[in-house]
């Protein structure tokens, strides 16, 4: 080799070549910008982080839970091994609905082979839209103990494969899940925990699941007090809800992902928008912005429709017109109408772009995306 080619060749190698150390924290690599923050290069499960011990009193609490109820604002109070409370559901077992992987979620959630999704029966609330009212509203479907429920989650990660454990609907079970968990860590469960809620939870309820759930998945309904007693029958849902979601940030922080597009941790917060409430979907993302996190995720749902009670006939009765449960009079002339006339339609695009306008203007921009192109979008 000629020194004239040598020379050209040495020239192109640096001297001194930037190496990266493979046993720095991926914390000190995430400052020197080698990946955007919100993407992990692995993942463990938070209840495989937590101790022996710390498991341990986990149990006795969900226990001392059942034994006084207090897992949502409610404060029933009651004695579950003997009574139930507004739930309708008991201490030892859950009601199960379906068990499956869903590949209705957020793609960053069920991925391609679905996200394992366990619907409860049963609900602390009693939405009068509820899109799921033939489970949420109703006691259908088969008992299971968090031992049992355990298993199920095994099979969905061993035969299913799915990408997570999605319990929808789980406010009033929170001491049962958390044993179920628990039992499944030592079964071998591998896969995040998504707790897919109503945001109507108590601080208690979620101080129980801290270490337990990966990713907290609540829903940001209404804004109004007044819209809360109307359509959701609780007088404090939005008060609730706001320290609801403020604890769960706190737990979790911002939604993350592994470098498949699959979310790991994190908050992803819903807002299902309602006709005629446009209003309150603006003042709800302005909250999260100002009081949560500008870097939150957010979902702004579009597929409210009228189920449920929403456009059914008002009811009647000997004498007097029961509009509501709790033998509400109704005046003469709402006779022949359908309840809930106001709501009683699907909710317009124009009302979807105002509440995503209002986020955008308050300084959120993570938002969930529908995959364009019809398939799995990361």
């Amino acid at each position: 080799m000629s020194k004239t080619l040598q020379a050209a060749l040495l020239s192109r190698i640096p001297l001194r070549p930037t190496l990266i150390d493979a046993t720095r924290p991926y914390s000190q690599l995430r400052k020197l910008h080698l990946a955007p923050p919100y993407l992990l290069d692995d993942y463990i499960p938070r209840y495989h982080l937590i101790s022996a011990a710390d498991a341990a009193r986990k149990r006795s609490q969900a226990y001392a839970h059942l034994r006084e109820c207090n897992l949502c604002p409610r404060l029933c109070g009651v004695n579950r091994y003997e009574k139930t409370g507004t739930c309708l559901i008991g201490a030892e077992t859950v009601k199960v609905n379906t068990i499956a992987p869903h590949f209705g979620e957020e793609p960053c959630l069920q991925g391609h082979n679905g996200s394992g999704s366990v619907f409860f029966s049963g609900c602390n609330l009693r939405c009068v839209f509820c899109q799921n009212y033939d489970i949420a509203h109703q006691r259908n479907g088969f008992d299971l103990t968090p031992e049992e429920l355990a298993q199920w989650y095994m099979k969905l990660q061993d035969v299913g494969h799915v990408h997570n454990i999605n319990l929808v609907t789980p406010e009033h079970v929170v001491p049962q899940v958390a044993l179920s968990i628990l039992h499944a860590r030592e079964l071998g469960l591998q896969l995040p925990i998504v707790y897919n809620t109503s945001s109507f939870d108590s601080l208690e309820s979620l101080e129980l699941l801290d270490g337990l759930v990966d990713i907290y998945l609540p829903d940001f309904k209404v804004w109004k007090p007044e819209t809360g007693r109307r359509l959701l029958k609780a007088d404090n849902y939005t008060d609730t809800a706001m320290e609801s979601i403020k604890a769960m940030y706190k737990q979790v922080g911002d939604l993350c992902f592994t470098a498949n597009g699959i979310a790991k941790k994190g908050v992803l917060i819903r807002h299902l928008v309602m006709p005629g409430k446009e209003d309150e979907g603006r003042e709800i993302v302005k909250w999260l912005a100002e009081n949560v996190s500008k870097d939150v995720m957010l979902h702004i749902m579009e597929q409210y429709f009228p189920r449920a009670h929403v456009g059914k006939m008002k009811r009647g009765g000997k004498g007097s017109r029961v509009v509501e449960p709790g033998d509400v009079q109704a005046p003469a002339e709402d006779e022949g109408k359908v309840r809930y006339e106001d709501i009683n339609r699907p909710v317009s695009l124009d009302e979807v772009a105002g509440v995503r306008k209002a986020a955008e203007d308050a300084g959120l921009w993570r938002f969930v995306e529908a995959a364009k192109h019809g398939g799995f979008n990361i």
